[in-house]
């Protein structure tokens, strides 16, 4: 049997379904099968900067987190330790901390970290890991979009709800005769817009992978017109964008110290304005927003973070630090941190997307 340990938990970047019970699965294995010992570390990386967000994280703070959506640790999208923001003579600067964030590891005791997140929080675990830190990570995204594995937990859920909203919006599209375009995450892949677009109807669903055309798109909504379907519902990814156009951005990273990405947003909007300028209906928007990152998580969802958190101590007994789980072909296994970048897409020419045109979906193109 492998000596007990002393790990550290956070969850860094969104929060999704399924966080709750990754760290339940996670600590109620280790303390029972192996004897180790858990500190629950806040915010995400912020936990190891800034001074008081730790703690002990036992089975007992897991009782009855199952079904709840967020994270107990709370996370943050902002706290990259090797480039931290602070507040200095009313400006912004950013700051190399990641010495600091190894000696708070060592004052800490920490035997290895578990770190729970997207391809920044895993990005910067193995750059940690290469400064000598033990580090595992756990893959998560509503997004799907992480190269290393097959599937992210998180997904599922976000997906039952994009669909469950399509389905209420298509009652009221209908008795309005209206076009309703309905904004959906997944920045710069659309495997939740595609999924959710297909399993609620969607008319039209327009993904990063596919630029579309505008007039494509008022081809098929005033074909719709003349089979006594006045109404329509177009799905669109936040990262769609019209041929020859650009993505649509709320926020610059540079805008936002720390955050290192652009925020997405206003697709919807864009599509909107360019189809009222042909097409007689009333058009809406809806932006579904932070709705698809909350609430309880799917049974899969929690049955796929389960077996993350449990298989993270097979790669602690084993020494297998600087890798993290993923699913492949239906098995959980470990691959190196490195694999966990944003690389993942939708194959234009995939199954689903072609079965999904033989049905009259429109991408489009």
């Amino acid at each position: 049997m492998s000596r007990s340990l002393r790990l550290g938990v956070l969850t860094g970047g969104g929060d999704c379904p399924g966080l709750n019970a990754l760290i339940r699965g996670l600590v109620k294995r280790g303390t029972h099968e192996f004897g180790h010992e858990f500190v629950g570390i806040e915010n995400g990386y912020m936990g190891l900067v800034e001074p008081g967000l730790t703690h002990p994280l036992t089975e007992e703070d897991t009782r009855g987190i199952l079904p709840k959506g967020g994270t107990i640790l709370g996370t943050s999208n902002k706290a990259n330790p090797f480039a931290y923001a602070f507040h200095d003579n009313g400006h912004w600067v950013e700051k190399d901390v990641s010495d600091e964030v190894l000696r708070r590891c060592e004052e800490l005791k920490l035997d290895g970290l578990v770190a729970v997140g997207g391809d920044g929080t895993l990005s910067i675990g193995h750059r940690l890991a290469a400064k000598g830190l033990n580090v595992v990570g756990c893959p998560k995204t509503i997004d799907n979009d992480l190269s290393g594995t097959d599937q992210t937990f998180g997904f599922d859920t976000a997906r039952l709800i994009v669909t469950e909203a399509l389905d209420r919006l298509h009652s009221t599209a209908e008795a309005h005769d209206r076009v309703m375009v309905v904004e959906i995450m997944g920045r710069h892949a659309g495997f939740l817009t595609l999924d959710s677009g297909i399993a609620g109807g969607a008319d039209v669903i327009l993904i990063p992978e596919i630029p579309y055309r505008v007039d494509s798109i008022v081809e098929k909504i005033r074909r719709r017109a003349t089979r006594r379907r006045s109404f329509s519902i177009i799905a669109i990814s936040e990262g769609a964008y019209p041929e020859g156009g650009a993505l649509a951005v709320l926020e610059k990273a540079e805008d936002v110290p720390g955050r290192g990405v652009v925020r997405l947003g206003g697709s919807g909007k864009v599509c909107a304005d360019l189809l009222a300028k042909h097409v007689e209906a009333e058009i809406r928007v809806t932006v579904l927003g932070h709705l698809q990152r909350g609430g309880s998580p799917s049974a899969a969802d929690r049955v796929l973070a389960t077996r993350y958190g449990c298989k993270v101590l097979d790669l602690v007994r084993d020494g297998q630090w600087n890798h993290m789980v993923a699913l492949r072909a239906g098995e959980i296994v470990a691959v190196p941190l490195s694999e966990s970048r944003k690389e993942r897409r939708v194959d234009p020419s995939g199954e689903l997307v072609r079965f999904a045109k033989s049905m009259g979906i429109s991408f489009g193109d």
